[in-house]
């Protein structure tokens, strides 16, 4: 059975919108290796529909290597009931109901991979679809933007890893609490 995964940028206000305007000064070495890893793991991708959007205008034509190979490759899956052909090669889409998601888990064995789509992610831990919340937290207060968690109900998490990386970014793990 599959493991759904969501990787984000996040800043200490929990803002995860438009990480290229603040998160790059915090990129090094170091951190290309934890998001590598990461994506080492993941079979699929699973995004909603404004992410797919913005990634399939960008990474067909992207020579920014070897993100942009693994990207175009890997089977591609979007939650949304608007979409209704994808361009992008390996694309599929879901409806936007839980049941469609749950059977994409039992019937992939692996890893499936999100970075970044926040209110998808809001959504599959509201559905008890979400296994593990990856979060790189950056030591800057960004003070305007999409927060990861906006106007959600209550949800416990556990802390299954933590570390600090040089530039001061903490990787933290959370998975939902039983």
């Amino acid at each position: 059975m599959g493991r759904i995964n969501a990787n984000f940028f996040i800043s200490l206000d929990g803002v995860v919108e438009s990480p290229d305007e603040w998160h790059f000064p915090y990129f090094n070495d170091e951190m290309g290796a934890v998001v590598g890893a990461g994506l080492e793991t993941n079979v699929a991708l699973l995004m909603g529909r404004a992410l797919y959007d913005e990634w399939a205008a960008y990474w067909p034509d992207s020579t920014d290597e070897p993100f942009a190979t693994h990207f175009n490759d890997i089977p591609k899956y979007v939650v949304s009931d608007s979409l209704a052909h994808p361009a992008w090669n390996n694309t599929t889409v879901l409806p936007g109901d839980a049941d469609a998601v749950r059977r994409l888990k039992e019937s992939t064995d692996g890893d499936i991979g999100m970075s970044g789509s926040a209110t998808t992610v809001r959504w599959l831990l509201a559905n008890g679809l979400l296994d593990e919340l990856r979060l790189l937290v950056h030591p800057i207060v960004v003070g305007h933007g999409q927060r990861l968690f906006e106007d959600t109900h209550t949800h416990k998490l556990a802390l299954t890893s933590s570390s600090t990386l040089s530039t001061g970014v903490l990787n933290l793990t959370y998975a939902p609490a039983s």
